[in-house]
């Protein structure tokens, strides 16, 4: 980042943000993972969020009046701890907005709802083992991977 920012404002998105975040889903999974998703497959992805709060909600971050930054919450139940746990995905920042507080000021405002909110207990991430960058943004504002590892099995 050359440029300085002097206010990152946080929000929820609106189906109107859509195009942004379609964007920088097809964007980041390009850089990180090498990976040429289906822009069709995406952008309903993306329009099923806004349709179904039940799947999740997206953030918004905007600087000098520019979408900068989006990332998706989807919850998930707890019942050891009989409230939800908020999972951080489709995490991305425009490059020439990195390492400007961007992310930072997108994971103060979640932290911040969670903390308002009694049904909800925490907040979740994962990381491509491999995403070196994301790992020491993530531990750097005070998250730990001490506890759990993540295994998958995709189709």
């Amino acid at each position: 980042m050359d440029k300085k920012i002097n206010t990152v404002r946080v929000r929820y998105a609106k189906y109107e943000d859509a195009g942004f975040i379609i964007s920088g889903q097809l964007s980041m999974a390009l850089e990180t993972e090498s990976i040429h998703l289906d822009s069709e497959i995406v952008q309903n992805g993306v329009a099923s969020v806004f349709k179904d709060p039940g799947k999740g909600f997206y953030i918004v971050a905007e600087a000098e009046n520019i979408n900068c930054g989006c990332l998706m919450i989807t919850p998930e139940w707890s019942d050891w701890r009989n409230a939800w746990v908020w999972w951080i995905q489709s995490v991305y920042v425009l490059p020439e907005f990195r390492k400007a507080g961007v992310f930072g000021a997108m994971y103060e405002f979640i932290k911040n709802e969670v903390n308002q909110r009694k049904d909800v207990s925490g907040i979740r991430l994962y990381v491509d083992n491999t995403n070196a960058v994301a790992r020491k943004v993530y531990t750097a504002i005070g998250m730990t991977d001490e506890h759990y590892r993540t295994f998958e099995w995709m189709k």
